[in-house]
């Protein structure tokens, strides 16, 4: 059976394809469609949302050491707020597989910063798959529940925007059900006291040893050889783009297996170039590995160092080449930010407190951060999903520090940020 599928579509059929029976994930872009969808398969996968994306992993790591296979979803800065359950689990590894996918944004398209998410790969020495297109999506994600149970670790699966998004067709497999394994209590495993945490951490370093030559010989990582010393290294949706751009006139080393980096591999591919460009989104992740490795590249010395890495990107960059445009008058054109919705009861609200003095307004990650803006001008600042309260607290204190003050901060935030992460700001206050 085929079908046409957003990347995030592909991911929740390969979940289902994979015998996945729980999936937690909290919403935000470009994460967000793929536990719709896991939610689809209703009678096989059990989805739930969760408050926020520290308690979406920790649910998944539950379900995990009970013995079944797990997903957790969300976007790049949620794994910030996963990172300490992540990097414990990474020492304790698996019983049912697990895997936590990553959906990063490069461009920045509704994001308030742009940090490349393979870092978190490294840092927590776990796998790490990159699909660059649907199909791969789906057959990576079954792929990595197999990664994950044979190594005993979690593992990540980094998307971005585009190939969460954009559509391609699917080979669709039937479902495999490999059940629920047995739950053996094991607090060596199970309980990170330091005592056993220390073990564990050898084991780690095993595993990524053991890891590196899996990277050296998977075929998720492959060399498309077409007789030419020009080659491009790259990974992910990256990959399509550079296919557009100089389709047979080079040579490619395609990565989709990408922590650890091949090593052998990369020295093997660079070896016979004479030139070599590494194509790749946001951070030098590649670049450094292929210059640790004592060859030069084309890299972030020629392509941007943040942005998409589009057809358009890569031609300017390599051959100088503007993409062609309609010239017009663009004082004619009408700026058009989004705004707030006719009716949203946060209207009223922004504009009655834009109006008051010495009112320093903290704000929250949200749709209501379009506050900030004219006619409301009602948000000073904001910094994180669910920050509000803190920073406005901190605010606060210091300028109760000076004699003359008559300032007053006033934090905001939404329901879904309340249950997120205010709630513990709000009890610190």
């Amino acid at each position: 059976m085929k079908q046409l599928m957003t990347g995030n579509e592909a991911v929740a059929r390969g979940a289902y394809e994979a015998g996945v029976k729980y999936a937690s994930a909290y919403p935000g872009t470009p994460s967000t469609e793929i536990l719709e969808n896991v939610a689809l398969y209703k009678d096989d996968i059990l989805a739930e949302w969760a408050t926020n994306e520290k308690v979406a992993l920790e649910a998944a790591i539950g379900g995990s050491i009970a013995g079944a296979r797990t997903l957790a979803a969300m976007k790049h800065v949620g794994v910030n707020v996963a990172a300490d359950p992540l990097f414990t689990y990474a020492y304790m590894g698996v019983n049912g597989g697990m895997v936590l996918i990553s959906a990063d944004e490069p461009g920045q398209h509704s994001s308030q910063n742009e940090q490349d998410n393979r870092n978190f790969a490294k840092h927590a020495k776990i796998p790490m798959l990159e699909p660059s297109d649907s199909q791969e999506s789906k057959d990576m994600i079954i792929a990595a529940y197999e990664i994950s149970e044979k190594y005993d670790s979690p593992l990540l699966f980094r998307m971005t925007t585009r190939v969460c998004h954009s559509k391609g067709i699917v080979d669709c497999g039937e479902r495999t059900e490999v059940g629920i394994k047995e739950y053996v209590k094991n607090v060596q495993k199970n309980i990170t006291v330091p005592a056993h945490s220390r073990m564990m951490r050898l084991t780690v370093e095993e595993r990524m040893i053991a890891l590196k030559e899996f990277s050296n010989e998977t075929e998720l990582n492959f060399i498309v050889d077409n007789n030419v010393r020009t080659g491009v290294i790259t990974s992910g949706g990256c990959y399509t783009y550079a296919r557009e751009v100089f389709g047979d006139t080079v040579s490619y080393l395609k990565l989709g297996f990408t922590n650890p980096l091949p090593d052998k591999k990369i020295t093997q591919f660079c070896q016979g170039m004479d030139k070599i460009y590494v194509i790749e989104e946001n951070d030098p992740y590649i670049e450094d590995e292929v210059r640790r490795l004592g060859f030069d590249c084309l890299g972030k010395n020629l392509f941007p160092f943040c942005g998409e890495m589009t057809p358009e990107v890569i031609r300017k960059a390599v051959f100088g080449i503007e993409p062609e445009t309609v010239e017009y008058d663009r004082s004619l054109a009408v700026p058009r930010p989004p705004t707030l919705c006719a009716g949203c009861p946060h209207r009223g609200f922004f504009y009655e407190l834009g109006k008051r003095k010495n009112v320093v307004i903290a704000g929250d990650i949200g749709c209501y951060t379009l506050g900030f803006a004219p006619p409301y001008n009602a948000m000073d600042f904001n910094v994180c999903m669910g920050g509000a309260f803190g920073s406005g607290h901190g605010a606060q204190q210091v300028f109760n520090m000076k004699e003359d003050n008559d300032k007053r901060v006033v934090s905001v935030v939404g329901d879904s940020t309340f249950f997120h992460t205010a709630i513990n700001g709000l009890l610190n206050v």
